[in-house]
């Protein structure tokens, strides 16, 4: 499913405007990512969370030169979805 057919759904059920709809999206998904990026997770009850996630310093092997090289620990956004998000898809 796509950004767009969100918004349609979104639009259809709500009676909001398309245009509305996809701006009010856009803004949730900037939000998300800023939060992210100052290090806050965001937690939404019932649908699941948005962490930050820290990835252990670790070596690489590059197979080809027979060359080994250092990936430093850096951080990735990654998302946790709650219990009932679970239990529901699992039906």
């Amino acid at each position: 499913m796509t950004k767009a057919e969100i918004a349609n759904e979104i639009a259809a059920a709500t009676g909001l405007e398309k245009t509305a709809v996809v701006s009010v999206i856009e803004q949730f998904m900037t939000v998300v990512k800023d939060s992210l990026a100052h290090g806050e997770n965001v937690y939404l009850r019932g649908f699941g969370s948005f962490i930050v996630k820290t990835r252990a310093e670790k070596t690489a092997r590059n197979i080809s030169k027979n060359t080994s090289l250092i990936i430093p620990a850096h951080k990735i956004p990654a998302f946790k979805p709650a219990n009932s998000f679970k239990e529901e898809v699992a039906r």
